[in-house]
């Protein structure tokens, strides 16, 4: 959900790409023999590193591949399902709530058995399901919240509904989802007036809490600031939020014809904890590493590329 990359330059760019008919253009040879598979990518410091390790690890397989990245989360399940990108790495909550509309609460397992059942219906294939789950969570700078005693989101829905006058760091697309601000705020009982929502691109999030500008604030459990900047993350106490198990999705066709497509992409799915997440994240947006750099430490730690 969840980076110190300029992201709305980002977006602005793909939604371009995807305007010009660049991608449609890539979908249209997708007969020709050896044409490279599209690799896809979201627009947030996970999302790039995924895509980056994909591209890379699938050209030492001796697999020809071109990445596009810096997408936002309808826009590449879009691309995805027209056919312009062949691959990348999908949440099953996002994926249940989004795209497949489903309001059943469905544990971790169940979700992937869903997913997996609803999207081949679609052409999309799930492969292995990591043990990385990268859900939401409502953190609190730790001071912040020893003060106002907060420890659970119920906590934090009635310091709101008391009229604490609090600021709430967000990015839009968190604000807009049924998973994320706006089913929370019906879940538990509160509404954040919109002079308390911050939007900001999601790397300016953590600063923003990091800083004691915003009091609490949307993030990603797998975000390496979260342990760096010492946030205290409130219980989900109601249960809300759904998992959000990461797994490589691939276009049945793509599969059909790239022979150790399913191989590659699981192995590397077998190497995906949150204990990874958090050290790849922390790389680029606590270390400030380059995606490339901290992607290619990764693969070559993982003996998966020289």
């Amino acid at each position: 959900m969840s980076p110190v990359l300029p992201r709305r330059r980002a977006i602005l760019a793909a939604t371009a790409l995807l305007g010009t008919g660049v991608l449609a253009a890539a979908a249209g040879r997708a007969g020709a023999q050896g044409r490279p598979l599209v690799v896809g990518g979201k627009n947030y410091t996970e999302q790039l590193l995924l895509a980056e390790m994909t591209t890379e690890l699938l050209r030492a397989k001796g697999i020809a591949a071109e990445k596009r990245d810096g997408l936002a989360s309808a826009l590449l399940r879009q691309a995805q399902e027209s056919g312009e990108v062949d691959v990348y790495w999908e949440y099953t909550g996002t994926s249940l709530v989004v795209y497949n509309k489903v309001e059943e609460k469905l544990s971790a397992e169940q979700s992937y058995e869903r997913v997996k059942e609803l999207d081949a219906k679609k052409g999309l294939v799930w492969l292995k399901s990591s043990t990385a789950n990268n859900t939401f969570a409502i953190a609190m700078p730790k001071a912040k919240a020893a003060e106002q005693g907060v420890r659970t989101i119920s906590d934090f829905a009635k310091l709101v509904n008391g009229g604490a006058s609090l600021k709430f760091a967000t990015d839009g697309e968190f604000a807009r989802r049924d998973d994320a601000l706006l089913g929370l705020q019906s879940t538990y009982g509160f509404k954040l007036p919109r002079t308390s929502l911050m939007l900001m691109d999601v790397g300016l999030m953590y600063d923003a809490l990091h800083q004691g500008r915003a009091d609490a604030g949307a993030v990603s459990s797998t975000d390496g600031r979260v342990r760096a900047f010492d946030f205290t993350v409130l219980e989900d106490d109601k249960g809300f939020f759904p998992a959000y198990t990461l797994c490589p999705v691939v276009r049945q066709e793509a599969l059909d014809r790239t022979p150790g497509l399913a191989d590659a992409l699981n192995d590397l799915a077998s190497r995906m904890n949150d204990d990874a997440l958090r050290a790849i994240n922390g790389g680029v947006d606590v270390e400030r590493k380059t995606v490339r750099e901290v992607a290619a430490a990764f693969l070559r730690g993982q003996g998966l590329a020289g």
